[in-house]
């Protein structure tokens, strides 16, 4: 019984993926949100092409968002730059919210582990976030994205890690964070190589669509 909730004909089932776009969108408008005083800093303080680096999390759930829409409308004779636009995208869907989705939950625990408070929205911040990592890899064996728009994905996250670490427009880390910088940057580049390694792991073992 169980085994239908994982199987093609519930997970590509058109009513379940409209409502998974749906919980996608509204909480990549929240990430964003979420992010305001962030991006506004960002905007008054530092170059505007940084602006795009700053929120992680909401653009990764974007891209899954986007993503969604190829298996809902999948296109029919695909151009060769869609087709290309298409790999990217799902790349970046998958790689990018791996990474953030364990990213985020770790600086939230180890936060707490140290000292920080915690309050009903980081709760919400850990399922929410879990769930992204979970539903990437889950449906990356229905998306037609392979191990070259994965390495090229993963550039992305190394580039964005770079220019977050290099001009201080990383997401806010709680107080007891501050003195492990250094720690959080080794591990944030470590999980782009590691988000790589799990996306490439089930692109090996998925079935084509």
């Amino acid at each position: 019984m169980l085994a239908a909730f994982w199987s093609r004909e519930f997970l590509l089932n058109r009513s379940f993926l409209w409502l998974l776009f749906l919980v996608n969108l509204a909480g990549t408008i929240y990430g964003y949100i979420w992010y305001e005083g962030q991006l506004i800093d960002t905007l008054n303080h530092h170059p505007i092409w940084q602006i795009v680096f700053v929120p992680d999390s909401p653009t990764a759930s974007l891209f899954f968002t986007i993503a969604l829409l190829y298996l809902l409308f999948p296109p029919n004779m695909p151009y060769r730059l869609v087709s290309i636009g298409r790999v990217i995208i799902e790349a970046l869907a998958v790689v990018c919210s791996v990474k953030y989705g364990i990213w985020a939950v770790s600086m939230i625990v180890a936060g707490a582990w140290q000292g920080a408070d915690l309050h009903w929205q980081h709760y919400m911040l850990i399922a929410s976030h879990l769930g992204m990592a979970f539903e990437a890899l889950l449906f990356f064996r229905f998306m037609k994205a392979g191990a070259v728009s994965l390495l090229a994905a993963t550039c992305w996250l190394l580039l964005n890690d770079t220019v977050d670490y290099t001009f201080s427009v990383f997401p806010y880390l709680a107080d007891e964070l501050d003195d492990d910088l250094t720690a959080v940057r080794a591990f944030t580049y470590g999980l782009s190589f590691f988000s790589l390694g799990a996306s490439l792991l089930v692109w090996r073992f998925r079935k084509k669509v």
